[in-house]
């Protein structure tokens, strides 16, 4: 299920990949509003899968950095996106993946990856924890 779950530049929040056409995707939003429109191929469109995160040492994907963020609140994010200040995001940040890169992750990066991951649990989609178990055995 997370890699039918995209983002579209230019458009809040993610939606759900549906169908596929010749030149246009039919997607629906994740959140409540259930929302479907078709976006086409000048639109710029990413998958959650294909993003990743750059530490000192490798790139972790986005869903693994889901999966420790649920792991440590065991749910929804304790941490309000729209009054926290930038410190209260590196710090926490930091807590989560010890190793970013620093130079590479902004804090444009990190609050997204808050935005989506509160988008995701509060919508049911925690698919990110279980198929990291189920490609492990």
């Amino acid at each position: 299920m997370f890699e039918r779950i995209l983002t579209i530049s230019g458009k809040p929040g993610l939606y759900r990949l549906l169908s596929q056409g010749r030149n246009m995707f039919i997607v629906e939003s994740v959140d409540a509003s259930k929302k479907r429109m078709p976006v086409y191929n000048s639109d710029k469109v990413v998958m959650l899968d294909d993003i990743a995160i750059y530490t000192d040492t490798e790139e972790i994907p986005l869903r693994e950095v889901f999966a420790k963020i649920y792991e440590k609140e065991n749910g929804v994010l304790s941490m309000d996106v729209k009054a926290s200040t930038p410190e209260e995001f590196v710090a926490y940040f930091e807590s989560v993946m010890p190793d970013y890169d620093r130079e590479r992750v902004y804090l444009t990066h990190i609050k997204k990856i808050y935005t989506w991951y509160n988008i995701l649990v509060e919508n049911g989609v925690v698919d990110f924890v279980q198929e990291e178990a189920v490609e492990e055995s």
